[in-house]
Protein backbone atom coordinates (compact mmCIF):
# COMPACT_ATOMS: atom_id res chain seq x y z
CA UNK A 1 0.00 0.00 0.00
CA UNK A 2 1.42 3.33 -1.03
CA UNK A 3 0.38 6.23 0.95
CA UNK A 4 0.68 9.83 0.02
CA UNK A 5 0.77 12.58 2.78
CA UNK A 6 0.82 16.04 2.84
CA UNK A 7 0.99 18.69 5.86
CA UNK A 8 0.14 22.14 6.28
CA UNK A 9 2.28 23.11 8.60
CA UNK A 10 1.15 26.06 9.87
CA UNK A 11 -2.31 25.05 10.03
CA UNK A 12 -4.27 25.29 13.74
CA UNK A 13 -1.21 28.34 14.80
CA UNK A 14 -3.97 30.47 15.64
CA UNK A 15 -6.25 28.86 17.81
CA UNK A 16 -4.48 29.06 20.93
CA UNK A 17 -3.83 32.80 20.14
CA UNK A 18 -7.14 33.74 19.67
CA UNK A 19 -7.30 34.64 15.96
CA UNK A 20 -9.36 31.78 14.78
CA UNK A 21 -7.66 30.60 12.03
CA UNK A 22 -4.77 30.48 10.13
CA UNK A 23 -5.41 31.67 7.16
CA UNK A 24 -3.61 35.04 6.06
CA UNK A 25 -2.19 35.32 9.08
CA UNK A 26 1.11 33.37 9.98
CA UNK A 27 3.38 36.26 11.03
CA UNK A 28 0.54 37.74 13.03
CA UNK A 29 -0.13 34.14 14.66
CA UNK A 30 3.51 33.60 15.21
CA UNK A 31 4.24 37.22 16.31
CA UNK A 32 1.36 36.27 19.46
CA UNK A 33 3.59 33.50 20.22
CA UNK A 34 1.90 30.81 18.53
CA UNK A 35 3.78 27.51 17.78
CA UNK A 36 3.58 25.10 15.05
CA UNK A 37 1.12 22.27 16.17
CA UNK A 38 0.94 20.48 12.47
CA UNK A 39 3.61 18.43 12.14
CA UNK A 40 3.01 16.67 15.99
CA UNK A 41 -0.37 15.68 14.63
CA UNK A 42 1.04 14.23 11.78
CA UNK A 43 3.61 12.30 13.54
CA UNK A 44 1.10 10.99 15.98
CA UNK A 45 -0.92 9.46 12.84
CA UNK A 46 1.87 8.30 11.24
CA UNK A 47 2.76 6.37 14.55
CA UNK A 48 -1.04 4.72 13.84
CA UNK A 49 -0.59 4.25 10.22
CA UNK A 50 3.05 2.57 11.04
CA UNK A 51 2.21 0.09 13.67
CA UNK A 52 -0.87 -0.91 11.85
CA UNK A 53 0.37 -1.38 8.54
CA UNK A 54 4.21 -2.04 9.00
CA UNK A 55 4.71 -2.53 5.52
CA UNK A 56 3.08 0.35 3.82
CA UNK A 57 5.29 2.79 2.12
CA UNK A 58 5.17 6.30 2.50
CA UNK A 59 5.47 9.06 -0.47
CA UNK A 60 5.89 12.82 0.48
CA UNK A 61 6.42 16.28 -0.04
CA UNK A 62 10.00 17.63 1.30
CA UNK A 63 10.84 19.34 4.77
CA UNK A 64 7.63 20.75 6.90
CA UNK A 65 4.97 19.50 4.39
CA UNK A 66 5.89 15.42 5.76
CA UNK A 67 9.23 14.15 4.92
CA UNK A 68 10.26 15.57 8.57
CA UNK A 69 7.35 14.16 10.42
CA UNK A 70 7.92 10.81 8.48
CA UNK A 71 11.09 10.77 8.79
CA UNK A 72 11.01 11.12 12.76
CA UNK A 73 8.97 8.14 13.24
CA UNK A 74 10.99 5.73 10.98
CA UNK A 75 9.72 5.68 7.80
CA UNK A 76 12.37 5.93 4.64
CA UNK A 77 9.79 8.58 2.52
CA UNK A 78 9.87 8.71 -1.31
CA UNK A 79 9.67 13.04 -2.13
CA UNK A 80 7.99 14.83 -4.32
CA UNK A 81 8.67 18.23 -5.08
CA UNK A 82 6.15 21.62 -4.93
CA UNK A 83 8.64 23.96 -6.18
CA UNK A 84 8.02 26.06 -2.92
CA UNK A 85 10.21 26.42 0.19
CA UNK A 86 11.34 23.80 2.38
CA UNK A 87 9.77 25.09 5.79
CA UNK A 88 7.64 28.21 4.35
CA UNK A 89 4.43 26.77 2.36
CA UNK A 90 1.26 28.50 1.12
CA UNK A 91 -2.16 26.90 -0.38
CA UNK A 92 -0.53 26.54 -3.48
CA UNK A 93 2.27 24.50 -2.03
CA UNK A 94 -0.39 22.01 -0.97
CA UNK A 95 -2.22 21.74 -3.93
CA UNK A 96 0.93 21.24 -5.94
CA UNK A 97 1.69 18.50 -3.18
CA UNK A 98 -1.47 17.01 -4.31
CA UNK A 99 -1.05 16.45 -7.94
CA UNK A 100 2.39 15.27 -7.27
CA UNK A 101 1.04 11.86 -5.06
CA UNK A 102 -1.87 11.52 -7.66
CA UNK A 103 0.78 11.12 -10.09
CA UNK A 104 2.82 8.97 -8.30
CA UNK A 105 -0.24 6.26 -8.22
CA UNK A 106 -0.96 6.87 -4.40
CA UNK A 107 -3.80 4.46 -2.79
CA UNK A 108 -4.68 7.17 -0.87
CA UNK A 109 -3.54 10.69 0.54
CA UNK A 110 -3.80 11.20 4.02
CA UNK A 111 -3.25 15.48 4.92
CA UNK A 112 -2.94 17.34 7.91
CA UNK A 113 -4.69 20.72 8.58
CA UNK A 114 -8.46 22.02 8.77
CA UNK A 115 -10.85 22.72 6.73
CA UNK A 116 -9.24 25.11 4.25
CA UNK A 117 -6.48 22.56 3.54
CA UNK A 118 -9.26 20.34 2.58
CA UNK A 119 -10.54 22.87 0.36
CA UNK A 120 -7.14 23.08 -1.11
CA UNK A 121 -6.80 19.06 -1.40
CA UNK A 122 -10.48 19.26 -2.62
CA UNK A 123 -9.57 21.99 -5.49
CA UNK A 124 -6.31 19.88 -7.10
CA UNK A 125 -8.37 16.71 -6.90
CA UNK A 126 -10.57 18.67 -8.95
CA UNK A 127 -8.06 19.31 -11.16
CA UNK A 128 -6.42 16.24 -11.70
CA UNK A 129 -9.98 14.67 -12.44
CA UNK A 130 -8.91 11.42 -10.05
CA UNK A 131 -10.60 9.40 -7.72
CA UNK A 132 -7.80 8.98 -5.24
CA UNK A 133 -9.46 8.84 -1.78
CA UNK A 134 -8.43 11.45 1.10
CA UNK A 135 -8.46 11.38 4.47
CA UNK A 136 -8.02 14.47 7.16
CA UNK A 137 -6.01 14.35 10.26
CA UNK A 138 -7.48 17.42 12.42
CA UNK A 139 -4.92 20.10 12.75
CA UNK A 140 -6.48 23.49 12.11
CA UNK A 141 -8.72 25.75 14.05
CA UNK A 142 -11.21 24.86 11.87
CA UNK A 143 -11.92 21.10 11.51
CA UNK A 144 -15.69 21.18 10.89
CA UNK A 145 -15.69 19.23 7.10
CA UNK A 146 -17.03 15.61 7.23
CA UNK A 147 -13.43 13.99 5.80
CA UNK A 148 -11.26 14.24 8.86
CA UNK A 149 -10.76 11.22 11.60
CA UNK A 150 -11.47 12.34 14.83
CA UNK A 151 -8.24 11.91 16.04
CA UNK A 152 -5.07 11.88 14.22
CA UNK A 153 -4.16 8.37 15.81
CA UNK A 154 -7.57 7.41 14.26
CA UNK A 155 -6.63 8.80 11.07
CA UNK A 156 -3.51 6.26 10.49
CA UNK A 157 -5.86 3.29 11.70
CA UNK A 158 -8.60 4.72 9.24
CA UNK A 159 -5.45 4.85 6.48
CA UNK A 160 -4.45 1.44 7.21
CA UNK A 161 -7.34 -0.47 7.05
CA UNK A 162 -10.01 0.76 5.32
CA UNK A 163 -11.91 -1.27 2.09
CA UNK A 164 -13.94 1.20 0.85
CA UNK A 165 -14.85 5.04 0.36
CA UNK A 166 -17.89 7.07 0.37
CA UNK A 167 -18.35 10.73 -0.66
CA UNK A 168 -17.99 13.17 1.81
CA UNK A 169 -18.71 17.42 2.26
CA UNK A 170 -15.36 19.97 2.44
CA UNK A 171 -16.63 22.70 3.67
CA UNK A 172 -14.95 25.86 4.46
CA UNK A 173 -15.58 29.39 6.53
CA UNK A 174 -15.29 32.64 5.70
CA UNK A 175 -12.23 33.43 8.07
CA UNK A 176 -12.72 37.29 8.45
CA UNK A 177 -16.15 36.93 8.86
CA UNK A 178 -15.63 34.23 11.68
CA UNK A 179 -13.74 36.54 13.73
CA UNK A 180 -16.10 38.94 13.89
CA UNK A 181 -18.43 36.37 15.14
CA UNK A 182 -20.09 35.76 11.92
CA UNK A 183 -20.27 31.77 10.80
CA UNK A 184 -20.62 32.05 6.53
CA UNK A 185 -19.83 28.43 5.52
CA UNK A 186 -20.05 27.18 1.90
CA UNK A 187 -19.18 23.78 0.42
CA UNK A 188 -16.03 23.75 -1.16
CA UNK A 189 -16.02 20.00 -2.92
CA UNK A 190 -17.16 16.51 -2.56
CA UNK A 191 -13.93 13.84 -2.20
CA UNK A 192 -13.63 10.16 -1.66
CA UNK A 193 -12.93 9.58 2.03
CA UNK A 194 -12.27 6.18 3.72
CA UNK A 195 -15.88 4.17 5.41
CA UNK A 196 -13.77 4.49 8.94
CA UNK A 197 -13.83 6.80 12.37
CA UNK A 198 -13.79 9.58 10.53
CA UNK A 199 -16.62 12.17 11.65
CA UNK A 200 -19.52 14.00 10.94
CA UNK A 201 -20.31 17.51 9.81
CA UNK A 202 -20.70 20.52 11.90
CA UNK A 203 -24.69 21.06 11.87
CA UNK A 204 -26.62 22.94 13.44
CA UNK A 205 -29.34 21.63 15.96
CA UNK A 206 -31.90 24.21 17.90
CA UNK A 207 -33.04 23.46 21.03
CA UNK A 208 -34.80 25.53 24.17
CA UNK A 209 -31.53 26.86 26.03
CA UNK A 210 -33.41 29.00 28.34
CA UNK A 211 -33.61 26.71 31.19
CA UNK A 212 -30.13 25.83 31.04
CA UNK A 213 -29.46 29.41 31.05
CA UNK A 214 -31.24 30.10 34.31
CA UNK A 215 -30.12 26.99 35.90
CA UNK A 216 -26.71 27.55 35.61
CA UNK A 217 -27.33 31.07 36.67
CA UNK A 218 -28.83 30.19 39.84
CA UNK A 219 -26.02 27.65 40.81
CA UNK A 220 -23.29 30.40 40.20
CA UNK A 221 -20.00 31.01 43.29
CA UNK A 222 -18.81 34.22 43.72
CA UNK A 223 -15.75 32.24 44.30
CA UNK A 224 -15.24 30.90 41.24
CA UNK A 225 -13.70 31.88 37.29
CA UNK A 226 -15.82 31.04 35.22
CA UNK A 227 -14.31 30.07 31.52
CA UNK A 228 -17.34 30.23 28.76
CA UNK A 229 -16.72 28.78 25.36
CA UNK A 230 -18.14 28.83 22.01
CA UNK A 231 -21.54 28.49 20.24
CA UNK A 232 -25.11 29.50 20.85
CA UNK A 233 -25.69 27.40 24.08
CA UNK A 234 -23.33 28.69 26.09
CA UNK A 235 -23.94 32.71 24.74
CA UNK A 236 -26.77 31.81 26.20
CA UNK A 237 -25.69 31.32 29.56
CA UNK A 238 -23.51 34.39 29.33
CA UNK A 239 -26.44 36.74 28.05
CA UNK A 240 -28.28 35.23 31.56
CA UNK A 241 -25.65 36.79 33.41
CA UNK A 242 -25.63 39.98 31.96
CA UNK A 243 -22.85 39.12 29.33
CA UNK A 244 -22.24 40.01 25.81
CA UNK A 245 -21.05 37.24 24.93
CA UNK A 246 -18.48 36.76 22.08
CA UNK A 247 -20.22 33.48 20.31
CA UNK A 248 -17.30 32.37 18.40
CA UNK A 249 -14.76 33.37 20.99
CA UNK A 250 -13.86 32.46 24.80
CA UNK A 251 -15.01 34.83 27.34
CA UNK A 252 -13.43 34.84 31.17
CA UNK A 253 -16.34 36.08 33.77
CA UNK A 254 -15.84 36.28 37.59
CA UNK A 255 -18.18 37.95 40.45
CA UNK A 256 -20.02 39.75 37.86
CA UNK A 257 -17.05 40.79 36.12
CA UNK A 258 -15.54 40.33 32.69
CA UNK A 259 -11.84 39.30 32.93
CA UNK A 260 -11.46 39.16 29.34
CA UNK A 261 -13.14 38.57 26.05
CA UNK A 262 -12.16 37.06 23.04
CA UNK A 263 -9.32 35.27 25.12
CA UNK A 264 -6.49 33.59 23.42
CA UNK A 265 -4.74 30.65 25.71
CA UNK A 266 -2.27 32.99 27.64
CA UNK A 267 -5.08 35.44 28.83
CA UNK A 268 -7.57 32.56 30.06
CA UNK A 269 -4.19 31.58 32.54
CA UNK A 270 -3.76 34.69 33.76
CA UNK A 271 -7.41 35.07 34.68
CA UNK A 272 -7.88 31.69 36.13
CA UNK A 273 -8.36 31.66 39.73
CA UNK A 274 -8.77 29.12 42.91
CA UNK A 275 -11.73 27.76 41.29
CA UNK A 276 -12.35 27.08 37.66
CA UNK A 277 -15.29 25.95 35.70
CA UNK A 278 -14.94 25.82 31.68
CA UNK A 279 -18.06 25.76 30.28
CA UNK A 280 -18.88 23.91 26.97
CA UNK A 281 -21.52 22.53 24.67
CA UNK A 282 -20.93 19.73 21.94
CA UNK A 283 -20.94 20.69 18.27
CA UNK A 284 -24.01 19.57 16.65
CA UNK A 285 -23.62 16.25 14.53
CA UNK A 286 -19.98 16.11 15.95
CA UNK A 287 -20.25 15.93 20.09
CA UNK A 288 -17.13 17.42 20.07
CA UNK A 289 -16.67 19.84 23.49
CA UNK A 290 -12.89 20.40 23.10
CA UNK A 291 -10.36 20.28 19.92
CA UNK A 292 -13.03 22.07 17.29
CA UNK A 293 -12.80 26.08 17.19
CA UNK A 294 -11.94 26.65 20.87
CA UNK A 295 -8.14 25.73 21.19
CA UNK A 296 -7.64 28.01 23.26
CA UNK A 297 -9.32 25.91 25.70
CA UNK A 298 -5.66 24.34 26.11
CA UNK A 299 -4.53 21.11 28.48
CA UNK A 300 -3.09 23.78 30.66
CA UNK A 301 -6.73 25.42 31.24
CA UNK A 302 -8.40 22.29 31.46
CA UNK A 303 -5.64 20.86 34.33
CA UNK A 304 -6.61 23.82 36.37
CA UNK A 305 -10.36 23.35 35.97
CA UNK A 306 -13.33 21.83 36.24
CA UNK A 307 -15.46 20.62 32.80
CA UNK A 308 -19.08 21.33 32.74
CA UNK A 309 -21.20 20.73 29.55
CA UNK A 310 -24.48 22.10 28.70
CA UNK A 311 -26.66 20.81 25.76
CA UNK A 312 -30.16 21.24 24.27
CA UNK A 313 -31.91 17.97 24.88
CA UNK A 314 -32.55 17.65 21.08
CA UNK A 315 -28.65 18.14 20.49
CA UNK A 316 -27.64 15.76 22.80
CA UNK A 317 -30.02 12.96 21.64
CA UNK A 318 -28.76 13.28 18.15
CA UNK A 319 -25.11 12.63 19.40
CA UNK A 320 -24.02 8.94 20.26
CA UNK A 321 -20.91 10.34 22.45
CA UNK A 322 -19.45 13.47 23.39
CA UNK A 323 -15.34 13.95 22.11
CA UNK A 324 -12.30 15.10 23.27
CA UNK A 325 -8.96 16.04 21.05
CA UNK A 326 -6.82 18.44 23.54
CA UNK A 327 -3.91 17.27 21.57
CA UNK A 328 -2.79 15.65 24.85
CA UNK A 329 -3.02 11.75 24.78
CA UNK A 330 -3.15 11.59 28.83
CA UNK A 331 -5.42 14.26 29.14
CA UNK A 332 -7.63 13.04 26.65
CA UNK A 333 -7.66 9.29 28.66
CA UNK A 334 -8.38 11.60 32.15
CA UNK A 335 -11.47 13.39 30.70
CA UNK A 336 -12.71 9.84 29.13
CA UNK A 337 -16.02 8.49 31.01
CA UNK A 338 -19.15 9.50 32.23
CA UNK A 339 -19.98 12.90 32.44
CA UNK A 340 -22.98 14.69 33.44
CA UNK A 341 -24.88 17.36 31.14
CA UNK A 342 -27.04 20.16 32.09
CA UNK A 343 -30.31 19.81 30.04
CA UNK A 344 -32.50 22.09 31.30
CA UNK A 345 -33.11 24.47 34.84
CA UNK A 346 -32.69 21.57 37.05
CA UNK A 347 -32.23 18.82 35.07
CA UNK A 348 -29.41 16.64 34.01
CA UNK A 349 -28.26 13.45 31.92
CA UNK A 350 -25.28 11.47 31.47
CA UNK A 351 -23.23 11.16 28.75
CA UNK A 352 -20.09 9.58 28.19
CA UNK A 353 -16.91 10.90 26.53
CA UNK A 354 -14.95 9.20 24.34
Amino acid sequence: MLVGVVVNPVAGMGGRVGLKGTDGRVEEARGRGAEPRAEVRAEEALVALRDAAPDVEVVTARGAMGERAADTVGFDPRLVDTGGELYRTDAEDTRAAVRELVAEGVDLILFVGGDGTAADVAEALGGADTETPVLGVPAGVKVYSSVFAHTPREAGRTAASFDRVEEREVADIDEEAYRDDELRASVRGVVPVPVGSVQESKSRVDGNVEGIARGFADDVRDDTTYVFGTGGTVAAVERELGVEPTLLGIDVWRNGAVLERDASEDGILDALGERNVVVVSPLGGQGFVIGRGNQQISPAVLRRSELEVVAAREKLRGLDALRVDTGDLELDAELAGWTRVRVGRDEYRMARIV
